[in-house]
């Protein structure tokens, strides 16, 4: 593959092990583990190494216990089913195999991943590198839309573990009917988000709250329009008589849905390339679980690194 940048991967595990976890069906090793999500997240790794060759690759988890979040808002999330014991013992071991391919992992206790990736997403293309650096964050949910921009994107699943696309600001743009990535935050502030319990502004869905931010931008424009006594032009008084009432949880849900970009991290780029991959401990590794269908997807030659996948 040729490319004229140099691509950092950050893997968005515990999104990718959930997704892997629900996406199979129950699968045991020879020892008789569930191995379901571990299967799952290694079929989507060795794709993401074999389509996206990065030169950099890095991983990041959330760690047990109350984030920022949840202390700001004890809500925050709480309508999300506790996932079974059996995601959770897999954790450890999708750690060992990352270990064995030299993936660097980073977690923050009092951080969700999101903010992790973020960070790192932010500060790796703020440094410049020759050639240009792009980053690539791969994921099973759309939240890390909102970091896309011009040396950034999204590697998603659609429908299982295979149906994968890859979102630049134009793709984000054409998901949601002209928003731009920076305008997603607010996008989740007017129209909420179940999946995080985040109350949105009560009474406005998708539809109107993309209608809101195409025609005015962000919510900042749009509550100083109604703060100085004018008409939002086009809107009907229900939705501006709405807005007007649930200002403070609008910007309480904007707090909510906000990605911290500014986690303490002792992150360098450098850290996350990897060379020289012991491939016998793999093979040995994936073997023990009874992975042989994965042992073909690795590079045939003895000495393999993440750029000869």
């Amino acid at each position: 593959m040729i490319k004229n940048k140099k691509t950092l991967v950050i893997i968005d595990s515990n999104a990718l092990v959930h997704r892997a976890f629900h996406a199979l069906p129950e699968l045991t090793s020879p020892q008789g583990k569930p191995v379901n999500a571990l299967y799952g997240f290694l079929l989507v790794f060795l794709k993401v190494l074999r389509e996206l060759d990065p030169e950099y690759i890095a991983a990041a988890f959330d760690l047990p216990g109350p984030t920022l979040k949840k202390k700001f808002y004890k809500e925050y999330k709480a309508k999300r089913a506790k996932a079974p014991d059996e995601l959770y013992q897999q954790i450890p071991l999708i750690k060992d195999f990352l270990n064995l391919f030299c993936v660097s992992i980073f977690e923050k206790q009092g951080y969700e991943a999101d903010d992790v990736i973020g960070t790192i997403a932010k500060q790796a293309t703020k440094r410049q590198i020759s050639p240009e650096l792009e980053v690539i964050i791969v994921t099973g949910d759309l939240d890390a839309l909102r970091l896309v921009d011009k040396n950034i994107k999204v590697f998603t699943l659609r429908r299982g573990l295979k149906d994968t696309i890859i979102y630049d600001e134009d793709k984000v743009k054409e998901r949601y009917q002209g928003l731009n990535p920076e305008q997603l935050t607010d996008f989740r502030a007017l129209r909420g988000d179940p999946s995080d319990n985040i109350p949105g502004v009560t009474g406005i869905g998708e539809k109107t709250a993309i209608q809101l931010l195409n025609k005015f931008g962000n919510i900042d424009k749009i509550y100083s329009l109604l703060s100085r006594g004018e008409d939002l032009e086009g809107v009907r008084e229900s939705i501006q008589n709405k807005l007007k009432d649930y200002k403070e949880q609008a910007y309480f849900s904007q707090t909510l849905a906000e990605i911290e970009l500014n986690v303490p991290t002792e992150f360098k780029l450098e850290d996350c390339k990897k060379e020289n991959l012991d491939k016998d401990k793999i093979v040995k590794a994936l073997e023990s679980y009874g992975f042989f269908s994965l042992i073909k997807r690795l590079p045939e030659s003895k000495q393999i690194s993440l750029g000869n996948f």
